[in-house]
């Protein structure tokens, strides 16, 4: 799989993550692909993605699964359709139950649907089967969420899958390349803390932000 690599950004914003993985993209203009994005920050990313490749632009919703007693940590992720990733390394070290993670994706899965709901406004999805689709984050730290999100997506047949971000350590990436056809990377960092450390303004993007970036992908 391949892996774009370039020096050190420092993104100013999502914006400006956007623009620079959009040039790193262009191949697939030609190829009709449908950029799917993950809310909330991905959205402003795959917004200026789509803009470049002239795509259409929708969402792909997965969810962490949190630990029991610290919501922070990740014990897997879910999807809409109910694909779940577990780290087993995690649920065997905080010694999580198959019952708690069954009843947390659950609960995840209602959540997922609110968000689903709120951001399409009632529009229905954009069809994946048989197309190029690229799937974009502002960042990856795990890459659990996105393993989830590639391992659903795969059951809608698109023809390939192509996993963009700006940024992600490379133990990230090396699991994501073998879920996604090809995954390009801007940065691969290690040391990582947090997809925000490469950011100069990673402030939270707001739902309504998202909403409006997929009203105005529509025009």
């Amino acid at each position: 799989m391949e892996r774009v690599q370039v020096g050190f950004p420092l993104f100013k914003n999502r914006v400006d993550a956007g623009v620079k993985l959009a040039k790193e993209l262009r191949a697939y203009e030609k190829s009709d692909p449908v950029v799917l994005a993950i809310p909330r920050g991905g959205v402003v990313v795959g917004y200026e993605v789509a803009r470049e490749l002239g795509a259409p632009l929708d969402i792909i919703v997965p969810r962490k699964i949190p630990s029991p007693h610290n919501p922070e940590l990740g014990v897997g992720a879910v999807a809409q359709d109910g694909t779940v990733i577990i780290d087993q390394q995690i649920k065997e070290y905080l010694n999580v139950s198959d019952e708690y993670i069954k009843e947390e994706a659950e609960r995840q899965i209602m959540e997922i649907e609110r968000r689903v709901k709120t951001y399409r406004g009632g529009r229905p999805p954009v069809p994946v089967k048989d197309r190029v689709v690229i799937l974009v984050d502002d960042g990856i730290a795990t890459g659990v969420t996105m393993r989830a999100a590639i391992r659903s997506l795969r059951k809608q047949n698109p023809q390939k899958i192509v996993v963009a971000v700006p940024v992600a350590p490379p133990r990230a990436i090396k699991k994501i390349e073998e879920e996604a056809d090809e995954v390009v990377c801007l940065l691969a960092y290690e040391p990582f803390e947090a997809v925000g450390q490469f950011y100069m303004d990673f402030r939270q993007t707001t739902d309504s932000e998202v909403i409006n970036l997929l009203q105005k992908s529509k025009n």
